[in-house]
């Protein structure tokens, strides 16, 4: 897709208050449950008599996003403090899968894989239905391979052999690099080392209850609790931090947060499970709306296609839907035996369609596609021991385990492996990996599909220096914000492995860009 066309897709934000969608973002706030003024900036807050304590940049967060902005604050010569709520570090970076989008990376070109951030770029606003603000899509495809090589050099993070590189639904190419130990904790940790390595602090259980706000509409500081013991909202001693520059916001989603969600969908109930850690809530969201932050697409809320409903939380399962499944097997629906979806389509396609069906789809693999399931070491049996993934002699053996009529899911097998001898899809087009050998080894591997909450696609809206607009279409001072807590980057649909790069990307940039800010007085 072309630089131009890409631009025709997106809303003009300079004229966006002047429309009906300004109107509506405005009329949207009522839902959220958060208090609006009649102007674009809320009455200032009271400031505190005394200041318990002071630093430069407040960063509010400890996953990707929030380390990454630490870290460059500091190394620009800022004071630092990180707030975590929970009791330890990482946030859902910490469980994520531990795998980042990178155009034009070194597995790749150890792969002979050709690949451009324009093409990256052009995936994304595919997969986000041109609803990506594209200046933001656009930053991440392009800073993607500075941020994986600042992993890799600056940190230390290490990523697995350029052979296990993944294609992952929505893109047109691998450009998909799993950490050595298939888990954002590489990262993470890493970060965290390098943060405390320059003399960088963090407090857990700490809670944010309030942006703090003076009469000119800057971000002076925060309001928290110290000693606070999740989920309890009065727990912990009452401290005022001044941030004599900035504060970063980078407190993720809000997958967790049941009657929240539930204002932007009314379906995602409480038995409605998360693939996120419990403390993925929206407080610090509700506050940066409440100090006249301008909401984004908060209604995109993303479900994982990969999850199984046998296990809690994100759990193993989607490190062998991803490879077995994805990539070198099949995913069929049960009743009927038939695929009905490309196994490879960006995730709310996938999801969607999974949900259509109304029950959880079968995902089938065999000996040979079992080879290729990420995750930790022995992953594949402790999902076999777990009960998740079930093992069969036969692909007959497999079908009356699910009751799936075996004719129908035999003719699905033997049309596969047509395609792959011929590399295409006749039924949905999908992408034929070229290493990939028919469905045919015994023994053969079934895991049941269903989606739940991944990811919250909507936030805050931030320009390309990652500060925080308000309803007036100006820059907040003094707030910045990065990851999932931020709106517009991936539009309707994030393509898989694109969140870690565009907190990683932003969250540098917050950081940067925050310690550069004049001191308050």
């Amino acid at each position: 897709m072309k630089e131009d066309d890409v631009e025709k897709k997106s809303i003009s934000r300079r004229n966006f208050l002047k429309t009906a969608g300004g109107a509506a973002v405005v009329a949207g706030l009522a839902s959220t449950g958060i208090p609006m003024s009649a102007g674009t900036v809320q009455a200032a807050d009271a400031l505190p008599k005394k200041w318990d304590e002071t630093v430069d940049v407040v960063v509010i967060g400890s996953g990707f996003a929030g380390l990454a902005a630490a870290i460059e604050a500091k190394e620009a010569g800022s004071s630092v403090v990180v707030y975590e709520k929970m009791p330890t570090h990482g946030g859902n970076s910490i469980i994520n899968g531990g795998v980042m989008a990178v155009a034009g990376s070194d597995m790749q070109e150890t792969r002979g894989i050709k690949d451009t951030p324009d093409l990256m770029l052009a995936d994304m606003m595919k997969a986000g239905l041109y609803l990506n603000y594209p200046e933001l899509a656009r930053m991440v495809a392009y800073e993607s391979k500075p941020a994986y090589d600042w992993c890799k050099q600056h940190l230390g993070v290490k990523f697995t052999d350029p052979k296990m590189l993944l294609h992952m639904g929505g893109h047109t190419v691998a450009r998909s690099c799993p950490t050595s130990i298939y888990s954002g904790a590489e990262i993470v940790n890493k970060e965290l080392a390098k943060f405390k390595e320059l003399g960088g602090r963090i407090s857990t259980g700490t809670y944010i209850e309030k942006l703090i706000q003076n009469s000119k509409g800057r971000i002076v500081g925060v309001q928290i609790r110290k000693g606070y013991r999740f989920p309890k909202a009065d727990s912990g001693k009452v401290q005022y931090i001044k941030a004599k520059k900035a504060v970063v916001l980078g407190s993720g989603g809000f997958s967790q947060d049941v009657a929240f969600r539930m204002t932007q969908d009314p379906k995602l109930v409480a038995e409605v499970n998360s693939t996120n850690q419990p403390g993925a809530t929206a407080e610090v969201l509700k506050e940066a709306l409440r100090v006249g932050g301008t909401p984004v697409q908060i209604s995109w809320i993303q479900s994982g296609p990969w999850a199984s409903p046998d296990e809690k939380g994100f759990g193993l399962a989607p490190h062998f839907a991803t490879g077995p499944v994805f990539s070198y097997g099949i995913m069929v629906d049960p009743k009927t035996g038939k695929r009905f979806i490309s196994e490879l389509a960006d995730r709310k396609i996938r999801a969607d369609a999974i949900i259509r069906i109304g029950h959880a789809a079968i995902g089938i693999s065999d000996d040979e596609g079992q080879k290729s399931c990420g995750g930790p070491p022995g992953t594949v049996g402790k999902l076999v021991e777990r009960g998740v993934v079930k093992k069969y002699g036969t692909l007959e053996e497999l079908s009356k385990a699910y009751d799936i009529p075996y004719s129908d899911l035999k003719q699905s097998v033997d049309n596969y492996n047509a395609y792959l001898k011929t590399g295409v899809d006749k039924e949905f087009g999908r992408y034929m990996q070229p290493d990939a050998k028919p469905i045919e080894k015994a023994p053969f591997y079934a895991v049941r599909l269903w989606p739940k909450v991944h990811h919250t696609m909507g936030g805050v809206q931030i320009n390309a220096e990652a500060r925080v607009i308000g309803l007036d279409g100006k820059p907040i001072a003094g707030l910045f914000a990065a990851g999932e807590v931020a709106g517009g980057i991936h539009g309707a649909v994030r393509l898989g492995s694109c969140a870690v790069v565009d907190c990683l990307v932003f969250g540098r940039i917050a950081g940067k860009n925050a310690a550069r800010e004049k001191a308050w007085s």
